[in-house]
Order: C-alpha cells, then structure tokens, then sequence
C-alpha cells in the first residue's frame, strides 16, 4: 500500500515515533533547540594543533561565537563531530588519539570523557549522527583507515565496529539526515578522492557508493538538513576550494552546484539548523576565523555571519541538524 505523507509509525530500532513526510521517515521531535538552548545551537571545536578550544552559536541569529570551554585534548580537529538533541560529540583528533568527549548543548563548560574510538586515528574522522547513534568514518593512523564505528549517545562507553568505507582515507567530511549518514572526499596520499559513501545510521553494516562531487578534495564540511546535505569548501590537489555542493540525502546520484563560500578555504567546520548552513574557520593556509552560512532552500553564495574565536581547522555540529 502506498504510503500518504504524514502516516505514523513507530521505529523499534531507533525507539522513536516517526513521519513519513512524502520521501522518507523523519523523526517526530519531543524537543527541540529552541525550547534547550533559545535557539538552535552550533558547536565548534576549533583551533590547530595546541588548541582545545570550543565555541557556540546560535544558527537562527548572526554574530561572533561565542566561548563554551575546552576539550579534553589540544588535538587538531577537522570533521570530527556528531550530536543528538542533549550532546554534541568530538572523537579522535591529529595526533591519532582514540578519544571520545561530549558537552551538553543546554550548558558551558569543558568537555568530559566519554569512551573510545575502536582505533586511533587523526586527519578525521569524519562524525554522523541521527537521536541515538554517533557514528565516525575514516582518518588516518598514520596508516589510511576504512573503519566506521558507532555509540549509543545516551550512555557512556567505548565505539564498536559499524562497517567500513568502500575506500580507506584520511580527512573525508560527513552529514546526516534520519535515516541515512554520508561520507564524501578524502584522500589517501598523493591521491584525492571526489567519491561520496552513505550508510543507513539505524543498522550495521558497510557504506555503499551514492556518487560524486562535482571536483575532487578533502577536508570539506558537511551540513544538512533532513533532505539535503551541503559540502563546503576544501582542499584539491592545486588549490583550496570554496564550491558548495548539493546533494538530496534520500536518494542517490552525483551532487550539483549549490554557490560559493565567501572565502576558499580548506578544514572548514559545519552546522545547521536545518534552514541554515553554517561554516565556520579553517585555512588558505592562513588560519581564518570567517563564519559564513547559507540557506538550504534557496542556491546560492554564503552571506558572512561573523568571526569565530579560534581560528583554523575545525568541526561543527548542533542541537538542530538534519538528522535529528
């Protein structure tokens, strides 16, 4: 029996209720960013390498970040984040650490261990994430890793294994709707990759091919909403990159053109409140603290946000993104 937009069910996987919403499943929110937090909010874990900085944002609005507290670590991030409703996530980190830390949205303050990464590993790992899974792809040991592992966010205790990556590589990016994470970029030194793998978050299992970027890079930052996903920025093999790329999450096929950011750049952080991308720092290679954002229902060059307090690489997520 065909489906009409708006049944209801309930997912015995991920323990909640659910809509169809004429293409897919989406999950029917208790909560929300601005009943948590005033407001959707962005995480940024940002700063090179001795940095152990955090930011917060607040997506609907416009402005600098603002001072949240510290990781655990002084690693490099790139990509690394993952959140539900209540946490936002930070796993490995250059330096090939295997370390898991979290935040809560509705509060400031430093991070606190969580567990660990079955396999240590820096450059990445890229972090999805729908209510209940965090899920990391990808990175570097210093060998190129394939592994994808998973957390239940509600509880603390070490990743175990998910699947793998159709291709071993350092520095890929992430986003996520309800049902599905995906992985795109990357390389495996000398050779940069424009592939896109997505995985569907709600089971195990090994990532399969959805298409391609429309240029070959790495360390671009995902953000989505629940249909859409956005790749921003990055680097190729001459040149950092400053295209913005399109792709419907709920089906396959290569991604489009979406505009530009306002500065090239490459180890950008990402976030969203499902109307806006947000993307934050990241290098020329001179580290930047530009904040730009754009709106998913509408192509387009990013409009300026505001600055980050750090500078250079960095990832980002929310209390609002695409799939939650």
């Amino acid at each position: 029996m065909a489906l009409n937009a708006g049944a209801i069910r309930f997912n015995t996987d991920s323990m909640q209720m659910e809509i169809w919403d004429g293409n897919q499943w989406t999950g029917i929110l208790s909560t929300s960013g601005e009943l948590e937090t005033g407001g959707t909010r962005g995480i940024i874990f940002t700063g090179s390498s001795g940095s152990n900085s955090i930011d917060y944002i607040t997506i609907p609005s416009t402005g600098d970040a603002i001072d949240f507290g510290n990781r655990t670590q002084s690693v490099e991030p790139s990509q690394n984040a993952c959140a539900s409703r209540t946490r936002a996530f930070f796993g490995g980190g250059e330096g090939n650490t295997d370390r898991i830390e979290f935040v809560t949205f509705a509060s400031t303050g430093d991070g606190t261990d969580f567990g660990n990464l079955t396999v240590s590993r820096g450059a990445g790992p890229a972090g999805v994430s729908n209510t209940t899974r965090g899920i990391w792809g990808g990175g570097r040991t210093p060998s190129h890793r394939n592994e994808i592992d998973f957390i239940t966010m509600s509880h603390s205790g070490d990743a175990v294994d998910f699947g793998d990556l159709s291709l071993a590589r350092q520095w890929p990016g992430g986003l996520s709707s309800p049902t599905r994470g995906i992985f795109f970029g990357g390389n495996q030194y000398p050779t940069y990759y424009n592939l896109i793998d997505y995985i569907t978050l709600s089971t195990t299992g090994n990532a399969s091919d959805f298409g391609d970027l429309t240029e070959i890079r790495q360390i671009a930052a995902g953000s989505a909403s629940s249909t859409r996903g956005l790749m921003g920025g990055g680097q190729t093999p001459s040149t950092n990159s400053g295209v913005i790329d399109t792709v419907e999450i709920a089906s396959t096929g290569d991604a489009t053109d979406f505009g530009d950011l306002l500065v090239s750049r490459r180890g950008v952080g990402g976030c969203s409140d499902c109307i806006r991308a947000v993307f934050v720092a990241g290098s020329t290679p001179s580290e930047q603290n530009t904040m730009d954002y754009v709106h998913f229902a509408t192509k387009g060059d990013a409009t300026d946000f505001g600055n980050s307090n750090d500078t250079g690489f960095s990832a980002g997520t929310s209390n609002g993104h695409g799939g939650l």
